[in-house]
């Protein structure tokens, strides 16, 4: 088996899937998954699929047997992810796989933000430890995160956060889908290659409050909040306390520029540019 993507039934590895079969034959691919019923989607696009959990060792040796090159994907469980991320490379390890690329986050190892780079670098560090042949995606903001907001902001009437002024260089999932597959494909790095990646384009949220208020014909403004009155609105508005206070303390790290970067790295690995934001935002509230 040629590729194997973790995280398969995600909204990332989804797209990554699909962005290999542009190429790839499906028979060449296969996606990690942690249930049964998740399977079917995949199956039908003639991938294989494989069950285990990053929390299970051995289902996860016996997935990835065979496999030539591994694709990370970073789990969504904020605060287990170092232990769970560690299951995968050793896995990785004993299966013999020959390269694994991980899904980090923008300017981890010196990003302000302070919830979600420390599980990407203790990933980063235990990438370096494995002796395994290793490259790491640093992605940055999935404009998606802002945008899936605009219902929001719009029964509101106003755009909530606590970016102020900083700007943020997102860039759509399916780029970041991309820019995994095409470095899966292609030639591979120097092992512990680093790239960060962001969008071409850059915006503050009161730009993109502007732009939403452009498409929706209605005067959205936005309202910066200090970041503990915003994790708070958020736990009121039905988030939980750990997701709230993570969204919370990315718009503070943002203030101060840890969601922005002129690098141009995503688009020139993609070759093409990456998605503008006020499309996604278009597609979002339309």
């Amino acid at each position: 088996m040629k590729y194997l993507v973790t995280g398969a039934s995600g909204q990332l590895g989804t797209l990554v899937i699909d962005a290999l079969l542009k190429t790839e034959n499906p028979a060449e691919i296969a996606a990690l998954i942690r249930r049964p019923g998740a399977a079917g989607p995949l199956e039908a696009k003639g991938v294989t699929t494989r069950i285990a959990a990053y929390t299970e060792p051995d289902a996860l040796r016996k997935a990835l047997a065979g496999v030539e090159r591994l694709l990370l994907i970073s789990s969504s469980e904020v605060g287990e992810r170092a232990t769970q991320h560690t299951n995968v490379i050793e896995a990785a390890k004993a299966a013999g796989v020959p390269f694994i690329a991980y899904t980090s986050i923008l300017n981890a190892k010196a990003s302000p933000l302070t919830i979600l780079p420390g599980e990407h670098v203790a990933t980063e560090n235990a990438l370096a430890a494995s002796g395994l042949h290793y490259a790491v995606l640093r992605n940055g903001w999935y404009t998606e995160n802002y945008a899936m907001g605009a219902g929001s902001a719009l029964q509101l009437g106003a755009l909530y956060g606590a970016a102020g002024d900083g700007r943020i260089s997102s860039a759509a999932r399916k780029d970041y889908a991309e820019a995994a597959a095409a470095l899966l494909k292609g030639d591979l790095p120097a092992s512990g290659t680093v790239y960060e990646l962001a969008g071409d384009d850059s915006y503050t949220l009161g730009e993109f409050a502007a732009q939403i208020s452009d498409i929706a014909g209605k005067e959205i403004p936005y309202v910066n909040l200090p970041e503990a009155e915003y994790a708070t609105a958020l736990e009121q508005a039905g988030l939980p306390v750990p997701v709230a206070r993570m969204l919370a303390d990315s718009d503070a790290g943002a203030a101060k520029g840890g969601l922005h970067s002129s690098d141009n790295t995503l688009s020139r690995l993609i070759g093409h540019p990456t998605t503008p934001w006020q499309d996604t935002l278009r597609t979002a509230i339309a």
